[in-house]
């Protein structure tokens, strides 16, 4: 019997063409791994040093609280840093709750919550009609500062909300939150980077005994 050697040549070329397809399919893929890789590794690396960056560069403020006359006070509010920042183009100052308690509309009864997000629960507000605060006194108009710069505020003795009963709910008010402290939550934006939050306590002066 005669022995095929054309075709066995032919199924012997394509065997070996086949073998070669899939080598370079598997050097391909192995190549496009590695470029896979090596993508997802270099945003990794960018994504670390813009985070570290950022972290880096987080505003630190100093506020300063001052007594005045009567309900009255001041927050002296600064940018001290860092310097590297030069400037924040709008700062959202918001006067936070000084305690830790969480006032939820759940109970029967209770009152709605939008009343009780309306109340500011702490010593001090933003005074009425002063630095474009809003009808709560919680919040200033935004406001942009450059490094080492900044601004006062007008601050006023918050009251009991208008649903607490009893004669003396202004003196209940009062030893509830006159050892409380003032607390500030910064937004602070600057044109092309996400936003920074940052909480912040007013500190009493060290010049003169706090007097309530």
């Amino acid at each position: 019997m005669s022995i095929p050697w054309g075709d066995i040549a032919t199924y012997t070329t394509a065997g070996a063409g086949l073998v070669i397809s899939i080598a370079a399919w598997r050097v391909a893929a192995r190549s496009a791994d590695e470029a896979k890789r090596s993508a997802d590794s270099a945003e990794d690396v960018a994504r670390i040093e813009r985070e570290r960056w950022h972290s880096d560069q987080t505003p630190v403020f100093k506020a300063t609280l001052e007594r005045r006359e009567g309900d009255r006070a001041q927050l002296d509010f600064q940018l001290v840093g860092p310097l590297s920042l030069q400037r924040l183009d709008r700062i959202e100052l918001t006067i936070a709750n000084s305690d830790d308690l969480a006032r939820r509309a759940q109970l029967a009864g209770s009152r709605p919550q939008e009343e009780l997000d309306a109340q500011v629960w702490g010593p001090y507000r933003f005074a009425a009609g002063a630095d474009g605060a809003d009808t709560t006194g919680q919040s200033v108009q935004p406001f942009g500062l450059t490094v080492g710069r900044g601004r006062p505020f007008a601050l006023e003795r918050t009251r009991p909300p208008q649903w607490q009963e009893g004669q003396d709910r202004a003196q209940r008010w009062a030893m509830q939150f006159s050892d409380k402290p003032v607390r500030l939550r910064v937004v602070c934006h600057k044109d092309g980077v996400e936003p920074w939050v940052v909480p912040l306590l007013a500190e009493k002066p060290p010049r003169a005994p706090w007097v309530h």
